[in-house]
């Protein structure tokens, strides 16, 4: 595994968050969120998203609700919690310090 995905890898829970904080999304518009807003570098596959998104709805830090569509379609909407938000404020502080010493560490490179 390159240090790119794993890097991603490490990085989902905190990249849900923070994009599910703005506004409730059903899993498609996520993935579509997830990539415009990087430019294609986080590429999420429903085999990883969705599993994710459960994963962190049992964990009591998303909620879900199916919803209609104007097309009468249904999708299931997921949404950031109060204890979302409180993880997705700790893995923030992590993330930005553990970018920070890294830099440190590589900048003489």
């Amino acid at each position: 595994m390159s240090l790119r995905d794993q890097i991603r890898k490490g990085s989902t829970e905190l990249v849900l968050l923070t994009l599910l904080q703005e506004r409730p999304m059903y899993g498609y518009e996520i993935s579509q969120e997830m990539s415009r807003m990087s430019d294609g570098y986080f590429e999420m596959k429903e085999g990883l998203l969705y599993p994710t998104l459960h994963r962190l709805q049992k964990e009591g830090l998303l909620s879900s609700e199916w919803q209609k569509t104007d097309s009468e379609r249904r999708r299931k909407y997921y949404a950031i919690t109060a204890a979302g938000r409180e993880r997705l404020k700790e893995q923030s502080s992590q993330w930005q310090t553990f970018m920070h010493k890294l830099q440190e560490i590589i900048k003489g490179i």
